[in-house]
């Protein structure tokens, strides 16, 4: 079986979100003379963020990510950050891709633009590729490799990097506590939970010291890249979008939101985003014990940056169930959104109420 075929592939170009092709690889020619041949566009599946296309010319195989139709670049559509976090990062962190060029001049394709290498290679989405059959001992192994990843990351020194410049970072914690409450009342409807004893738990129980690291604040199976080769090795970590200065330990807290083992009930298990549930992964128990033992860290009750992560997650859901709900998307893939809120909202409270029984 040839390793090419497992390697994540970009599709057509999904109609309103084109590329200006002529425009783009003239200018493209301008900034990079020796490139050679046409200039071909295919884009990569999502999209509820920051479009992603490949650009492939004879001679070069690159990235292109630009913000949605219709934002400005002060929010986390902010392609300028992004692409100077990245290129701040790569030296001391490899598995970020190489950073190629800038602009913010809109006149290009109608919105500011970066590239970027392409790291090509396996993406472990919702399941493996089909061809891909792991033994659950390779399956712990690239668990295993996948979170090393994190803890490399959380272990840079950003004062010896010069990367403490790049975010406010002290008082990251009671920022995004405060953040993130704020954005669900906000985004509230009336078919959600009030939720005014979470959001008052997570504020009163936010812990008062904080060690600030660099984080990537989406680390997901689905956001690194395998070789095709050993599909157990990280070659690529991508999608840096939300990446800041802040708690380590909300960092990991965040991506056990998403990981969704074996036992889990059916509710969470049909929002499995990542293959969490294969055989040899580990548990979130063991996540975070293995986490702690390798960062050197003593967590006596990890049940707070657990409630955040999910509650966070919550808000994320809720922000884009409040656009269908106002008719600002017709998508029909977020119709029972609000139904996902109030089953997080529910671990949320299971989770306080196990730790006032601890």
């Amino acid at each position: 079986m040839s390793e090419r075929r497992l390697e994540d592939k970009a599709g057509e170009v999904r109609e309103g979100e084109e590329l200006p092709i002529a425009k783009l690889a003239a200018y493209l020619r301008e900034h990079f003379p020796d490139l050679e041949g046409d200039l071909t566009v295919t884009q990569y599946a999502g999209g509820a963020s920051n479009w992603t296309y490949r650009l492939q010319f004879a001679n070069a195989d690159w990235i292109l990510r630009r913000p949605p139709a219709g934002t400005k670049a002060a929010s986390a559509h902010d392609m300028g950050r992004e692409y100077r976090l990245q290129s701040a990062l790569q030296p001391v962190y490899p598995y970020v891709p190489k950073m190629l060029h800038y602009t913010d001049d809109e006149s290009i394709i109608g919105a500011e633009f970066y590239i970027m290498e392409r790291v090509a290679g396996i993406i472990p989405r919702k399941n493996m590729p089909r061809e891909l059959k792991l033994s659950e001992a390779q399956t712990r192994q690239l668990c295993q490799n996948a979170l090393d990843c994190l803890i490399e990351l959380h272990q840079i020194d950003i004062h010896q990097h010069g990367l403490d410049s790049l975010a406010k970072g002290e008082g990251y914690t009671e920022r995004q506590v405060l953040g993130w409450n704020k954005r669900y009342r906000q985004a509230k409807t009336w078919n959600v939970p009030k939720s005014k004893k979470i959001m008052a738990w997570l504020e009163r129980n936010r812990p008062e010291n904080e060690r600030l690291c660099m984080t990537h604040n989406d680390f997901r199976f689905d956001n690194l890249v395998l070789d095709s080769t050993d599909p157990t090795r990280i070659i690529g970590v991508l999608d840096w979008e939300l990446a800041t200065l802040g708690n380590p330990l909300m960092d990991l807290g965040n991506s056990l939101a998403y990981w969704i083992q074996a036992d889990d009930d059916a509710i969470a298990r049909s929002t499995r985003r990542q293959p969490t549930h294969l055989p040899g992964m580990m548990t979130r128990k063991e996540v975070i014990d293995y986490y702690c033992q390798r960062m050197d860290v003593d967590v006596a009750d990890f049940t707070f940056y657990e409630v955040f992560g999910l509650f966070r997650l919550s808000v994320i859901a809720q922000q884009i169930y409040y656009r269908y709900h106002h008719k600002q998307t017709r998508n029909p893939a977020f119709k029972n959104f609000w139904f996902l809120v109030h089953y997080l909202h529910w671990r949320c409270r299971r989770l306080i109420k196990q730790q006032g029984k601890a």
